[in-house]
């Protein structure tokens, strides 16, 4: 029997779900995104694919599954930064292939208004929505997208500056670029102030990449930190391989912060950095229907 035709993204509904469920109802987008990929044994070379933003296909698809859970009330869409389940969406927890597709072709007529068919709001089973479709809903050039897009255009330097903004925002006490070749991979060194008494040296490692940066990566910048600072970032607008985030937290050596191109955006968001916060407003469904004969 045939598969029940949709995008790609509807198979992530019951999965974000679970996630959600498993951490206890709420969760930032990055863990939730890894559990998925898990559940799904989504592979290395499957979430290094990308779009042609930068943005790597399988982060694009599970955000586009939230979108829809959020607009269907199974998600908190209201918390900045952060996922929530909802009582609903714990009563969907074993949520079907079909309830999945009924709920995305719900969802999608609802946003795209009663001239739509039926049919046609199923949308590419490959994945993601095509440009008219993003046109219809008003959701073509998603500033995350133009973001990513931005910031693999920028050049190596610039990008450098941009990671030593972010992280004074974030709250560093001072970042230096250090702008040197052959430093064993260091970009820049943070001083971050842990309390009143005590401050600790950050050694930052920044790679504006188009994949995924495997584990060797990690390997080798743990080695450019020894005898320099036991505490490390790798900032990337790319992915980690499992491997590389696996190493990156290994016992028995000093962990070594990830911090991949989905967390940079949510960064981003938190700090305004280079995105300008906008008021937006939807159409409410539930006024008019209860002023509705």
């Amino acid at each position: 029997m045939a598969s029940p035709k949709g995008p790609q993204f509807i198979t992530y509904f019951a999965p974000i779900l679970r996630a959600l469920d498993a951490v206890g109802g709420s969760a930032r987008p990055q863990e939730i995104v890894q559990r998925v990929a898990d559940y799904e044994r989504v592979s290395d070379a499957q979430r290094a694919e990308l779009l042609e933003s930068g943005q790597p296909r399988f982060d694009n698809r599970v955000h586009w599954a939230r979108f829809y859970l959020a607009k269907a009330g199974l998600v908190d869409a209201s918390v900045r930064g952060v996922w929530s389940l909802t009582d609903a969406g714990r009563a969907a927890l074993a949520m079907t292939r079909d309830e999945a597709r009924d709920l995305f072709k719900a969802v999608h007529d609802d946003l795209r208004g009663p001239r739509t068919a039926p049919d046609a709001a199923v949308g590419s089973a490959e994945g993601g929505l095509g440009n008219a479709e993003l046109v219809d809903l008003g959701l073509e050039g998603d500033y995350r997208d133009q973001f990513s897009t931005k910031l693999q255009s920028i050049t190596p330097n610039a990008f450098e500056r941009f990671c030593r903004r972010l992280l004074l925002e974030s709250g560093f006490q001072s970042v230096e670029v250090t702008g040197r070749s052959g430093d064993g991979g260091i970009d820049a060194i943070g001083l971050l102030q842990i309390n009143p008494l005590v401050s600790s040296k950050v050694l930052v490692q920044c790679k504006r990449y188009a994949g995924a940066v495997a584990v060797g990566a990690v390997r080798d910048f743990r080695g450019a930190m020894m005898g320099r600072s036991d505490n490390g970032i790798i900032m990337t607008t790319g992915t980690f391989t499992a491997e590389a985030r696996k190493e990156a937290v290994r016992e028995g050596v000093p962990p070594i912060e990830l911090v991949d191109g989905s967390r940079m955006i949510e960064l981003c968001e938190q700090f305004e950095v280079g995105l300008k916060p906008a008021q937006t407003f939807e159409v409410n469904a539930a006024f008019f229907a209860e002023i509705s004969d």
